[in-house]
């Protein structure tokens, strides 16, 4: 799942030729102390790669089809350092096409005032060169975001890095491959959706495959490959008793364990990186897969259930954008709610696929009946979520567009032990109010599966719904629902005159 190279974010700096050869050498020799400061932070989940100071609209334009056609280049970040005259960024801007972030800072934190003459001053005019910037990529309707600070400052650099990850997600989704094994689950409506539209905006290519497809993936499995498996579930996890080697039910891990090796064995060969299933298609299957999608998840996958292939891939690039932080990220379901005593909450869960990423403590390995998929006992693994703040995220395709909604949570402990709910589970608490935003999610019309995710915020989420140019609704600590009726009506006006053009 991972790249061979790591991604580069290229660091643009604009000037003109009005001020010299020496001036512009300074200016050079400044801008790679700005990109050598972002760097050192240590932060950032991509190599920030610096280029030549830029002067004139042709280098601008080849530096931009360079970036758009270099796979390593996931975004740029453009700086004006002394007054770039913006005429010579029009053609630059109109032809880039991967994410850009505008940056408005200065070599020095601190005003040297004892010391200023007008060579400091038409040398460091980035206030200066920057609206002039900021002036054309309006003009243009250029979609970029604008972070100002020092570039030393923590949190210039937490909101690089945010930006960053969203860079990363989109990436990944324009080059994802989706497996459906099977359809939608039968007359549901929020997982039907416009798979040509979705790989138009968002790059991901949907492919269906009749589920003995898998069959025959899982059949050929080597029992060597699973015997190797079933070792690493006793390492990994709190094996129950009766599916350890010699237990009464040990052939049904074995089982689980060559749908996994299968189902790896599908998704490596054909490229993809994320895939649904659906417990009304299970063809020859004899479980329903659990545990394979619940590690599968853990590994970088995107995973929908009942063949809910716009959350699959949603999954695959929040994922990507959190990779590496140390966080979990998860396919979820809304199930039922707590009203009280004390403080309302929601119980998340969905049948068996909860990634372990977001587990509190080592999960169980168990096996129990499902009583949905009519197939024999599935294994699982069970656990709580850990607590921690989080976003809850969904996508659904409104017929004209597609929207991303999103909720702020804390995931909490549970009140009390669920001793007889053998599934991996979260709850959390929702922003503002469990009923305020249950009224605002079913207002904006959100999806029933969701992404629960801790690994990546809001403002992160926010960048990504821009570079998709896609609807973007937050509920949170401020959300009411009369604004957020005014909001709904709004965006459906804007959102049909953009059409209409």
């Amino acid at each position: 799942m991972a790249s061979a190279t790591k991604p580069q974010v290229w660091f643009l700096t604009g000037s003109q030729h009005l001020y010299g050869p020496d001036t512009l050498n300074q200016v050079a020799d400044q801008s790679q102390q700005i990109q050598k400061i972002l760097v050192s932070s240590g932060q950032l989940g991509a190599e920030i790669v610096w280029k030549p100071v830029l002067t004139d609209s042709t280098a601008i334009r080849q530096v931009m089809l360079e970036a758009n056609a270099d796979p390593d280049c996931v975004g740029v970040i453009a700086w004006m350092h002394t007054f770039s005259p913006a005429k010579m960024w029009i053609s630059g801007l109109d032809v880039l096409r991967k994410p850009l972030l505008h940056l408005h800072t200065q070599i020095n934190a601190a005003l040297p005032w004892a010391s200023i003459d007008m060579d400091f001053m038409n040398l460091n005019q980035a206030a200066h060169g920057d609206r002039e910037f900021g002036y054309i990529q309006t003009r243009l309707g250029v979609t970029r975001k604008t972070v100002v600070g020092h570039a030393s400052d923590p949190q210039v650099i937490t909101r690089l890095a945010g930006w960053i990850r969203a860079a990363l997600g989109l990436d990944h989704l324009r080059g994802l491959r989706l497996a459906r094994f099977g359809d939608n689950m039968r007359d549901v409506a929020v997982t039907e959706g416009d798979k040509v539209e979705a790989e138009l905006r968002f790059g991901v290519s949907v492919n269906t495959y009749g589920v003995n497809d898998l069959v025959a993936a899982v059949h050929d499995a080597s029992d060597d490959e699973v015997e190797a498996l079933v070792a690493e579930y006793a390492d990994a996890y709190r094996l129950a008793t009766e599916l350890a080697r010699g237990g009464e039910r040990h052939e049904a891990l074995r089982y689980a364990a060559r749908i996994e090796v299968g189902l790896r064995h599908f998704l490596t060969a054909g490229g993809f990186g994320a895939f649904t299933t659906n417990f009304q298609d299970l063809g020859g299957l004899r479980q329903l897969p659990g545990l394979a999608v619940q590690r599968l998840m853990a590994d970088g996958y995107g995973f929908g259930g009942e063949g809910d292939w716009k959350t699959s891939a949603l999954l695959a690039a929040v994922k990507a954008m959190g990779a590496g932080s140390g966080r979990g990220t998860s396919f979820m379901e809304d199930y039922t709610y707590h009203f009280g005593p004390g403080e309302p909450k929601i119980l998340g869960a969905h049948m068996l696929e909860v990634c372990p990423s977001i587990a509190a403590d080592q999960p169980s390995c168990e096996i129990h009946p499902l009583s949905i998929g009519d197939r024999e006992d599935p294994v699982r693994l069970v656990f709580d979520a850990a607590p921690g703040a989080g976003v809850v995220i969904g996508m659904t395709d409104l017929g004209d567009r597609f929207r991303l909604v999103a909720n702020t949570v804390e995931v909490t402990p549970p009140d009390e032990p669920l001793p007889k709910l053998p599934v991996a589970r979260a709850v959390w608490k929702p922003a503002p109010s469990l009923s305020t935003s249950a009224e605002a999610w079913l207002m904006v019309g959100g999806p029933h599966h969701t992404v629960l995710t801790q690994a990546v915020g809001a403002e992160t989420l926010r960048d990504f719904a821009d570079m998709l140019n896609t609807e973007f609704l937050l509920i949170d600590d401020r959300t009411t629902p009369s604004d957020l009726g005014d909001r709904l009506r709004w965006n459906q006006a804007y959102h049909r005159l953009m059409n209409s053009r």
